[in-house]
């Protein structure tokens, strides 16, 4: 493995950068004629999130808002209640998960401290794959039952207003799950949805749309995601368009069909008019591993072709989801899957499909192998001494073969059962943090880990250290500099976060201070529970969650919202913006197109309990 100091790495950047200058940009003075600040970091290396190279400064920070950015000294005679030396370290905007799923660490009894995340540098995260507590209709609240105002909402904006209310150390948003809408239009029916339940699924994306919403986020490896036409894809997404959203996918398929899911999200976007984020953009499987390529060279003729498509990814070969991604998606339908395994006639059909596939989906434990997936999630006492081991193992040591091993798995414990599936190759991780439009989210949520238990994917505790330290200082992937822009602006720029995601006067104090030769991850898949180190200190809105690298408890996270809010003052995009997007013609009477379901992903539940997939 190759490694070079981040001086030299330094150095070299600037060839890489996405807008790159001659020297370092003219400092900026003070956001107003007020003296003294809160804090002011002095001597750092600033990486201000535009992708050009770094450059030597002072940064001062008054409330919420970086107030000013000068040469090295130019605050050194300013009154100051915290002063930071940061010589030889860097100082670059706090970083932006794009895929988050801490959406029970922000409500009710959850942890809104986030350590996990916070003490990688995250301090924004952004929530929504497939699932989210609302909208909500009248029976989804009714089987919500005493979860309704706490963790489920007939509202998106009730949703993020309890999370206001409950507060994080990271500031928190979403997109809107396209799961949890086909469950208040079609419950967990299988088949096309007609007029009426479209339009309502319109119309609940216009509502939280306004209420915040980023766009429409989907999964469609599962139940009930996977059982979403592509007509019914632009039917929503259309809903979202007038008011700037973004369509965010776990595509139908990351492994047999990638390519082919590729174009479908690349039609969901052109139809309905929305720009299209592909999530944890990977190729599964080793037969599939030479498609990784083909899909850099899919998604950039696609870019050439103006079409707005981007996509982010997590920096580990093993995905993460439920143990029933090994099963067709029909045996979900209907919420019947506890009762199918129960059924020797149904479970003998199910056995059928995996071993002899008729249908254009992917089985998870085929494409990693029994002896690639590890089941995680297993809190049966009889089955605890099994979590991190491998199906096959267990299924040896039960006596059964693999199949029924995870049948009774999911049957006995009555869930998914969080898996682990080794799936990608390192070289197509290193080529695809290499392109220019990748993004990085962790597709986890935020742990403790003195509370957490069992095994975790370490990406919850390393994905942007490890960034940093493996692929940036280590091997050289990427540049310091593109890796930051990656993790902050680029995210930003992407949904339209305002004032965010760069280290620029008057913008949020959203702050990362780190040891560039000893950033890094230390969770590993047997021993995942490990704060990563290297990050110093972390800044959310001007307060500080990480000090000398230990969480200080303080929460002063805030809610971010897209671009149709109708908080925003003087905002355009707001009521009078939905006259004239929607494509509610494709309501009316759309036929077939159906795409048949693919493999790997989010929960598909109505949006109450439940971790979306990875």
């Amino acid at each position: 493995m190759r490694r070079i100091t981040f001086l030299t790495a330094l150095v070299a950047a600037s060839g890489c950068s996405t807008t790159p200058t001659a020297g370092p940009p003219e400092p900026a003075g003070p956001l107003d004629g007020a003296r003294g600040y809160d804090v002011v970091i002095e001597g750092g290396r600033v990486v201000d999130g535009t992708g050009n190279a770094w450059y030597p400064g002072d940064v001062a920070i008054r409330g919420d808002r970086i107030a000013a950015i000068t040469l090295p000294g130019g605050l050194s005679e300013e009154a100051a209640t915290l002063r930071i030396d940061a010589t030889d370290k860097v100082v670059a905007p706090g970083f932006i998960d794009i895929q988050s799923h801490s959406r029970g660490s922000f409500l009710g009894d959850g942890d809104g401290r986030v350590v996990s995340k916070v003490t990688m540098g995250v301090t924004t995260e952004i929530m929504g794959e497939s699932t989210t507590n609302a909208p909500s209709s009248p029976e989804m609240l009714a089987d919500a039952g005493a979860a309704v105002g706490i963790r489920q909402f007939e509202r998106f904006g009730e949703w993020i207003a309890a999370m206001e209310r409950h507060g994080g150390s990271a500031n928190f948003g979403s997109f809107v799950g396209a799961s949890t809408l086909r469950v208040l239009g079609m419950g967990m029916a299988m088949g096309e949805a007609g007029s009426p339940e479209r339009r309502l699924m319109q119309q609940a994306v216009r509502e939280s749309m306004m209420d915040g919403a980023f766009g429409v986020a989907s999964a469609l490896v599962y139940p009930p995601g996977n059982f979403a036409s592509t007509d019914e894809l632009i039917s929503i997404n259309s809903a979202a368009a007038p008011y700037g959203g973004v369509y965010i996918t776990h595509m139908r398929s990351e492994a047999d069909n990638y390519l082919e899911a590729i174009d479908e999200a690349i039609e969901v976007g052109v139809q309905a008019g929305v720009p299209v984020e592909i999530y944890h953009l990977k190729a599964a499987g080793q037969r599939n591993w030479h498609k990784a390529a083909l899909a850099v060279q899919k998604i950039d003729s696609a870019r050439a072709a103006g079409v707005d498509i981007q996509a982010n990814m997590y920096p580990y070969t093993a995905g993460g989801t439920g143990l029933d991604a090994c099963f067709p998606p029909w045996a979900s339908a209907d919420g019947k899957l506890f009762e199918n395994l129960a059924d020797p006639q149904m479970r003998a059909r199910i056995r059928q499909e995996i071993e002899h596939q008729t249908e254009p989906w992917e089985s998870f434990c085929t494409l990693a192998t029994p002896y690639g997936t590890m089941p995680l999630g297993l809190d049966l006492p009889q089955h605890r001494k099994y979590s991190g081991w491998w199906l096959g193992d267990i299924a040896e040591d039960l006596g059964k073969d693999w199949i029924d091993t995870a049948f009774d798995l999911v049957l006995l414990e009555r869930q998914r059962v969080s898996t682990m599936y080794f799936l990608m190759s390192e070289e197509n991780v290193a080529m695809q943090i290499a392109q220019p439009w990748i993004k990085f989210g962790t597709d986890a949520g935020g742990m403790d880990p003195a509370t957490a238990s069992g095994l975790a994917h370490p990406r919850a505790y390393g994905t942007y250290t490890r960034i940093l330290g493996k692929y940036v200082r280590d091997e050289g992937v990427t540049t310091l500099e593109d890796a930051i822009r990656k993790m902050s602006s680029a995210v930003a720029t992407r949904l339209k976060i305002r004032d965010r995601g760069l280290l620029q006067t008057g913008y949020f104090a959203d702050v990362v201070v780190f040891d560039p030769e000893t950033v890094g991850d230390n969770a590993t898949y047997e021993e995942p529970h490990q704060l990563s180190t290297g990050i110093e200190h972390v800044f959310v809105n001007g307060v500080a969650v990480v000090r000398e690298g230990a969480h200080t408890g303080a929460m002063p996270g805030r809610a971010v919202r897209g671009p149709g809010w109708t908080g925003w003052t003087g905002a355009a995009g707001t009521d009078g913006a939905a006259a004239g997007g929607d494509r509610a013609d494709r309501a009316d009477g759309a036929a077939g197109g159906d795409r048949a379901a693919g493999a790997d992903g989010a929960d598909g539940a109505a949006g109450a309990a439940g971790g979306n997939g990875r």
